[in-house]
């Protein structure tokens, strides 16, 4: 499906680049860069194809939803971004944690995600449930990404590959500990440690055992795991396309 994106003003196209600026100090000062991309995915990931409802428009900011337990953690990433939102009222909260998203994923080393600005901010939460559950396999995965977000299978390996930041904390998601051994940087490194089997200290969801189970996601893993530069050009087309669901269609 094409895009066809609005045209926003001067302004706010400046304001994005100064904000991207401060989004950077951030993350480096807070060492936070994994949890910015998780409330933009979190942010993204509740989009609905056939409602036409949830994703990337703000609304992850409301308590309501933020109280789902698929977002366990994320009022850390609210209260962290508050202040620099502050300094920019004029872009939308929307694109304002897709932007997050996208500047974590630059900074830790990884693909330049393209990001365009223009998303509105919706009022209403979308129903708790749309989110990816952890402890299920690959029916679930494509039942989330494929039917409810209209993602296709190559885009949920390359997603899955965005585990190369961060850790799990069992006080948020009942799992505990990073799936690489530098969870800072956005490399091809979690799809050679899931080829690799299981490490004491390091972490494999029921999700990410999944990807090796399957026909179609197994050729893919090992794939990224061989060439990084071919991860890095799929995941950037993944996350452009996640950071986009239900904005601009043509």
């Amino acid at each position: 499906m094409g895009k066809c994106y609005p045209t926003v003003s001067e302004e706010y196209l400046k304001a994005v680049e100064k904000c991207k600026k401060k989004l950077r100090g951030l993350i480096a000062e807070k060492n936070c860069a994994p949890i910015m991309l998780r409330i933009a995915w979190h942010s993204a990931g509740t989009f609905d194809v056939k409602s036409k409802t949830g994703g990337p428009f703000g609304t992850i900011k409301n308590p309501e939803e933020l109280a789902h337990g698929a977002n366990n953690g994320l009022d850390i990433a609210v209260r962290l971004l508050a202040p620099i939102k502050e300094q920019f009222p004029i872009i939308s909260y929307a694109d304002f944690y897709q932007l997050a998203g996208v500047v974590a994923v630059e900074v830790t080393g990884g693909p330049e995600v393209p990001f365009h600005p223009g998303r509105e901010d919706k009022p209403a939460p979308p129903p708790e449930g749309r989110l990816p559950d952890a402890t299920k396999g690959c029916d679930h995965l494509r039942q989330v990404f494929v039917t409810q977000m209209g993602l296709s299978d190559k885009d949920i390996v390359a997603l899955s590959g965005g585990h190369t930041l961060g850790r799990c904390h069992k006080e948020r998601s009942g799992f505990e500990g990073p799936w690489t051994s530098n969870p800072l940087i956005f490399d091809n490194s979690y799809f050679k440690e899931l080829l690799s089997g299981q490490k004491e200290g390091l972490l494999q969801l029921p999700s990410d055992i999944a990807l090796l189970k399957d026909p179609v996601f197994l050729p893919l893993v090992e794939k990224y795991a061989a060439d990084e530069d071919a991860f890095f050009e799929d995941y950037a087309e993944a996350h452009l396309k996640l950071s986009e669901l239900g904005f601009a269609d043509a």
